[in-house]
């Protein structure tokens, strides 16, 4: 996105009332977007109503004040790429990828190629096409610089089975983290609504309840190391960025962050210690019922090299 889009302001009609919000925005010539597009922008905040994040199928009053940011797209239909891919299952309904760090995880304005889903277009053949075109078989994200594995449908039956089982939280995703500082409870329940940034836009922030999505992070302390806490952390939500959001809005932001992480990776140069590539955050358990045959299946992931590195090293500083 070259420079900041200034917000498109709606007062919606009362002869409106009772229209599901993404169709409302979908008939609004002045915003010359599709459907789909209206139901993303809404789930990635770009949309208050009277102030408020809602849903795509939120019911419309009449009256209410819509603020829209349209960012440019600028994204192309993704083409097969042959781009290495750390597999850890594969089977005709799903395929289990291990994502390593500074993969974009599907196409996007700036980010046309080179991505996860042009990867798996070309080692799949097909995914599933539930979702938009940009996204194929993607069930769920990780950000660029997070690691780990994240589950992919090459049908539709097997993404409607995985997306449902995240929703029910049938399927667990369980993470590592890195964070500055030493943090005193032993476990906790991270429970704040998230949503964007009221000055920028790109970021995420905690907002007051009400005004952001639901958002809940459990955490507990792995091991405490000098300056820092490795965290083990699982999601009961999965809202962008919700667990560098949340680390950070305690006052524990996660090691090497480039958005939230508050000049911890510097404290690690300062030490002397290993250096990081990005940030200390790493998906390295997901759990989920296979969607044909209802199996419980489980896959574990190591954490990546220098994220290795840099543990030893502070295990190997730890006062005796």
């Amino acid at each position: 996105m070259n420079g900041p889009v200034k917000p498109q302001f709606l007062l919606v009609p009362r002869a409106r009332a009772g229209e599901r919000l993404d169709s409302y925005l979908a008939s609004c010539p002045e915003l010359g977007i599709s459907r789909s597009r209206a139901g993303r922008l809404l789930a990635e905040g770009w949309v208050t109503v009277d102030g408020e994040v809602c849903r795509a199928a939120h019911r419309i009053r009449g009256g209410e004040q819509i603020e829209v940011i349209v960012p440019p797209s600028d994204a192309v239909d993704p083409e097969p790429e042959r781009i290495q891919l750390d597999v850890v299952y594969e089977d005709d309904d799903l395929i289990v990828i291990n994502k390593p760090r500074g993969m974009v995880v599907h196409p996007s304005p700036g980010h046309h190629a080179g991505t996860l889903v042009n990867a798996l277009l070309y080692h799949c053949g097909t995914l599933s096409s539930l979702g938009d075109e940009y996204r194929p078989g993607i069930v769920h994200r990780l950000d660029k610089d997070t690691t780990g594995l994240m589950m992919v449908a090459k049908n539709d039956a097997a993404h409607e089975s995985l997306a449902h089982q995240l929703r029910d939280r049938a399927a667990g995703r369980e993470y590592l983290a890195l964070v500055r500082g030493v943090v005193l409870d032993e476990q906790g329940i991270i429970c704040a609504p998230l949503g964007r940034h009221p000055v920028n836009r790109q970021r995420f922030a905690v907002l007051t309840p009400g005004e952001g999505k639901d958002a809940v992070t459990r955490f507990r302390v792995a091991e405490r190391l000098p300056g820092f806490t490795l965290l083990h952390l699982s999601l009961d939500t999965g809202r962008t960025h919700q667990i560098r959001v949340h680390l950070a809005h305690l006052g524990y932001p996660v090691v090497g962050d480039p958005v939230y992480g508050g000049g911890a990776r510097r404290l690690l140069e300062k030490q002397g210690l290993p250096r990081l590539s990005g940030q200390a955050l790493h998906a390295f358990r997901l759990t989920f019922r296979h969607p044909r045959t209802g199996d419980r299946l489980t896959f574990e992931a190591p954490v990546p090299g220098d994220f290795q590195a840099v543990l030893d090293a502070l295990r190997a500083a730890q006062p005796d």
